[in-house]
């Protein structure tokens, strides 16, 4: 297979968070059977590939990413006999199936940390990061990701442990051969069973400073500020030089298999950090979630492409993501109203640069966050321990709006679904907008299929053109055969446009406004308030 065919370089990846997809056995989560009921859906949609948030035993520390058996099924989301049916379907439909690995950390619950408390020269003692405190105070000042210090006590083991998210998420320590093996054996076992891909939960934490030191102090910090890990310059806890030969072990491991792919999540991201990451035998790719944090202005969007598509990082696999389960979604940070106007652009802009984009189960029909006004009825653990400065996440985490039937077709109408349904579903659902061939979701499918068929929108190289306005947001994406100019206007006011000198007299391609397959005569093009165009020449 050549490059230039590969799925995940030029495919769309589409996010699944299981628990609030599909409920197929009415305890209001979503489980397997139910993504698989949907699996029509999303080939009619036009999706290569799913990415499966956790779905491995765990106590839900935090929502499956504290895992307590890396090779085995969560029996609320089904067993592996039910994975490998959907597995088999999605592969007949020709959707590959990308799975979530945390690796730099486990459950409390895992064998491996009840077996490591009990005693230091337990052999499970070392998959842990375990020391001593220093005048009755932690070994040293890293803070934890989620709030506090990075250390717990723990009056059994009679040490401190690692745990840079929640307490019940210990870290585990890779400079252990035998658990840096188990780590190796567990991509073997999943890749043995037919999964296509992985996504590294926070893989750049995986090493430590081995002699843990103290983290400089940051000035100023970076938000939020309230935290022990906002003030700190992350030097001996992040990025350590052995993640490198890790990621190429890794690597070898996947070129042994037929077509598999691994990105990973750095935390935070940073461009040069990523591109190292993702060098030619090592990751794929490596997330780009800047947009999340994008004001809608075209000035910031440009600024975050510029900075990923430098030339030192030209050759490198971008993503674009414009929502996932850890961020309000993109409808309720920017959308006014009730109107999609703003969302069509940004799914233009999604579905046309260069990369591989990935879209948030839901997005694709504009769902908006469900209001969380109430301690009492938080879920998640950050929003429980931060209410009323932070709210947590499972605004952008509610069930998926099938339909406009109670529970939104997610659950059956006499269940409680794990986090209660947007009000809005009765109008924003997925039956309602495949009948308005105008509808935000029947845009997705134009546009997918559009990125499909011209291959200057799936494998061109890309050029930012300026147009001398803050407002617009415009490149142009060329292979050999092929240009298509992708222009895109994010005001509400309209702008006369200058068309560049290789676009005049070209089609009209797609238009959130208009109608397509226009050929432009003119020079100049009269862009209308929130319009976005593609042209190909």
């Amino acid at each position: 297979m050549t490059n230039q065919n590969l799925w995940w370089k030029h495919g769309v990846v589409y996010q699944i968070y299981p628990r609030s997809f599909m409920d197929s056995n009415a305890d209001g989560i979503g489980d397997l059977e139910g993504i698989i009921s949907k699996l029509d859906y999303l080939q009619d949609l036009g999706i290569d590939a799913i990415w499966l948030s956790p779905i491995y035993p765990s106590p839900d520390a935090d929502f499956g990413y504290d895992v307590a058996d890396y090779r085995d099924i969560d029996p609320k989301f089904g067993t592996l006999e039910s994975f490998n049916r959907f597995q088999e379907e999605a592969h007949k439909r020709n959707i590959k199936v990308i799975m979530d690995l945390v690796l730099n950390h486990s459950s409390v619950e895992h064998n491996w940390f009840v077996e490591a408390r009990q005693s230091k020269d337990n052999p499970y003692r070392d998959y842990y990061i375990w020391a001593d405190g220093k005048n009755g105070k932690a070994p040293n000042n890293w803070g934890a990701i989620f709030g506090g210090s990075a250390w717990k006590w723990d009056e059994q083991a009679q040490q401190y442990y690692l745990h840079m998210f929640y307490e019940g998420q210990p870290d585990l320590n890779w400079r252990n051969p035998t658990l840096y093996q188990e780590m190796m054996d567990i991509f073997r076992f999943w890749c043995d069973r037919g999964v296509d891909g992985f996504r590294l939960d926070v893989f750049n934490l995986y090493y430590k400073d081995k002699d843990l030191r103290d983290n400089p102090r940051r000035f100023p910090p970076t938000p939020p500020f309230g935290r022990i890990y906002d003030w700190q310059d992350h030097k001996y806890d992040f990025d350590q030089p052995e993640m490198l030969p890790a990621l190429e072990d890794i690597r070898k491991i996947l070129d042994s298999y037929s077509d598999r792919y691994a990105i990973g999540e750095t935390y935070p991201e940073v461009a040069d950090t990523a591109a190292t990451y993702a060098a030619p035998g090592r990751l794929h790719a490596a997330f780009n979630f800047t947009f999340l944090h994008s004001a809608w202005k075209a000035t910031d969007f440009v600024k975050t492409i510029h900075y990923w598509e430098a030339p030192a990082h030209a050759d490198i696999q971008p993503t674009y993501v414009l929502g996932n389960h850890d961020v309000p979604r993109p409808a309720t940070r920017y959308a006014k109203g009730e109107e999609d106007a703003r969302m069509k652009v940004a799914a233009v802009m999604l579905l046309t640069l260069r990369g591989t984009p990935y879209i948030y189960y839901g997005d694709e029909i504009g769902q908006r966050d469900i209001p969380v006004r109430r301690r009492k009825d938080i879920q998640d653990p950050i929003g429980k321990r931060y209410f009323p400065f932070m709210v947590g996440r499972d605004g952008c985490r509610a069930p998926m709006q099938w339909d406009a039937s109670p529970n939104a077709g997610f659950a059956k109408a006499n269940v409680k679904p794990w986090l209660p349904v947007h009000k809005d579903h009765l109008e924003r659902n997925v039956e309602t907008q495949l009948a308005d061939p105008n509808s935000l979701l029947n845009q997705y499918k134009t546009l997918i299929k559009l990125r499909k068929d011209n291959p200057a929108l799936n494998a061109g190289n890309l050029s930012l053109f300026d147009l001398n306005t803050s407002d617009i947001l415009a490149f142009t994406r060329t292979t050999p055969e092929q240009t298509t100019f992708v222009c895109l206007n994010f005001s509400n006011k309209s702008h006369q446009i200058n068309l560049p000198e290789d676009m005049q007299a070209s089609t009209l391609l797609y238009s959130t406004h208009k109608n397509i397959q226009t050929q432009l005569d003119s020079t100049t093009y009269q862009l209308q308030a929130n319009e976005a165009i593609i042209l190909r020449k």
